[in-house]
């Protein structure tokens, strides 16, 4: 690890279901999902003690399923609170999978958002929404994740936030980065998220890059039975609870409400 960036001693994360890292699955970890903020947590959190620095500690706000207005409602004024020195954000994809959507509303909302957060004199950065083309069910909402990015980069360029660029990550185009319901990073997927993380933000690390060798194959009719079995038990009962305005993260509490030191990450 380097000691030519400032030690980080309270990170903290805000968002839906990506940052609080539904699809990699921990039971030891409150919410049962551990995620890339936390294996990012544990790296800042052993770069502290071998630095000497005060300890890394760590608060995880996101709620899986929640629409921007939510998130900036319950999470932004806490987070703030707690007087991070680092500080990501990530919601609006929940917003953009709506059949109707306001672009612009969810830009100003959130160009509002990041301006109080950078206010706070954190360090603040946020990311892109992935590229959904030639995927069932998303790919017809290309378009609008495309101007919800560009509009979103117009945003952190003016307020000096700094940009994860999911979109143009194209290892996350291989399915196994992904959960069955083709909605969540896998435990693959969110270990190499928080390579790209560290790597945006500049912070030394030694998380070794995922490596899967030669990509799935799979016949015509393999394709079609798995379409069948990911239509039958995830897009449908996604799409049901969108119908009944329900979400998986009502009535969850966060993860990690509070400033806690995590266990440093083991080299």
């Amino acid at each position: 690890m380097s000691d030519t960036d400032p030690a980080v001693s309270r990170f903290v994360v805000i968002g839906d279901s990506f940052p609080e890292g539904v699809g990699d699955p921990e039971p030891r970890c409150p919410n049962g999902v551990r995620g890339w903020a936390d294996r990012m947590a544990e790296v800042l959190a052993r770069r502290s003690v071998e630095t000497g620095a005060a300890p890394t500690r760590y608060a995880n706000l996101a709620i899986r399923g929640k629409l921007l207005g939510p998130v900036i409602d319950d999470q932004l004024a806490p987070a703030a609170a707690m007087g991070p020195d680092l500080i990501g954000m990530c919601a609006g994809a929940n917003d953009l999978l709506r059949p109707s959507v306001d672009i612009d509303a969810i830009i100003a909302r959130y160009d509002d958002a990041l301006g109080a957060l950078v206010d706070t004199g954190a360090r603040v950065f946020t990311f892109t929404a992935f590229d959904t083309g030639g995927r069932p069910l998303f790919a017809a909402m290309r378009g609008r994740f495309a101007i919800y990015n560009e509009l979103l980069r117009e945003v952190v360029e003016r307020r000096g936030v700094e940009l994860v660029d999911f979109w143009r990550m194209r290892e996350f185009s291989d399915r196994r980065m992904w959960e069955f319901d083709r909605m969540h990073l896998s435990s693959a997927g969110h270990h190499q998220m928080a390579i790209r993380v560290l790597e945006s933000l500049g912070i030394d690390h030694d998380l070794v890059p995922v490596e899967f060798g030669p990509p799935e194959t799979m016949t015509a009719a393999q394709r079609r039975k798995d379409n069948r079995q990911w239509a039958a038990q995830a897009a449908a009962p996604w799409i049901g609870r969108r119908l009944r305005g329900r979400s998986r993260g009502d009535n969850m509490a966060p993860k990690y409400p509070d400033l806690t030191e995590l266990a440093p990450a083991t080299p």
